[in-house]
């Protein structure tokens, strides 16, 4: 495992206000440079056996129009596919609402032969209350320990073990890690202009969720 300082500090990531069809939403973006060519990591985000490896099991019909169900996840509809650069699907858990909007984009760019820029932007309509308690990191987080798994998928190839990426998720190394990045959607949350007081209230809300300290024993 890469050290945890390396595996933050290679992800950008940024908060934004974003205009959609039913409202004003806010987005996270995350970009990030993998050494791997564009068609390799179109194919381990998008062929189910592949994303099944480094991700969750899908089943559905991943084609534009089509519905896909992440196992104990997300699921929706995929909008837009144009391999290898770009898909775009729903993301929504249990029974959409009235004015819901959760969507996830995915883009790709070929930087030479074997590198590929990686940007993923989730967007979604937010619940007042739970952005002010927790603010971009509750979503953050949880992509950045989701990259990572695609970070070493890409990296170890037929190596890769998802058991013992599964491992490595309970382990002190991935505390430091979840702790970091929720840090770093704190800088991120902050560059968006959030002010200061705020930025630590929910910084410490998302660590808390995400870190939670072990019980005393009595």
């Amino acid at each position: 495992m890469a050290d945890v300082i390396d595996l933050i500090n290679a992800m950008h990531r940024q908060v934004r206000d974003t205009e959609t069809p039913k409202g004003t939403g806010r987005s996270i973006i995350m970009r990030r440079t993998y050494d791997a060519a564009v068609h390799d990591v179109w194919e381990a985000c998008t062929d189910p056996e592949r994303l099944g490896r480094w991700f969750l099991p899908v089943t559905g019909e991943l084609k534009p129009g089509g519905r896909y169900q992440l196992e104990g996840n997300a699921g929706g509809e995929v909008l837009r596919c144009e391999p290898p650069r770009l898909l775009r699907v729903s993301w929504i858990f249990g029974e959409p609402k009235e004015g819901d909007l959760s969507e996830v984009e995915v883009r790709l760019t070929p930087e030479g032969e074997e590198r590929t820029l990686f940007e993923l932007e989730h967007t979604a309509i937010v619940d007042p209350a739970f952005w002010d308690t927790y603010g971009p990191g509750a979503t953050g987080v949880g992509w950045d320990l989701g990259l990572v798994s695609l970070s070493m998928y890409l990296t170890e190839g037929e190596a890769f073990d998802r058991e013992a990426t599964q491992a490595w998720s309970e382990s002190e190394e991935a505390r430091s890690f979840l702790a970091a990045s929720s840090e770093a959607w704190g800088k991120a949350n902050a560059d968006y202009g959030t002010p200061a007081g705020t930025v630590a209230a929910m910084t410490s809300a998302t660590t808390d969720f995400y870190v939670p300290q072990p019980s005393s024993e009595s």
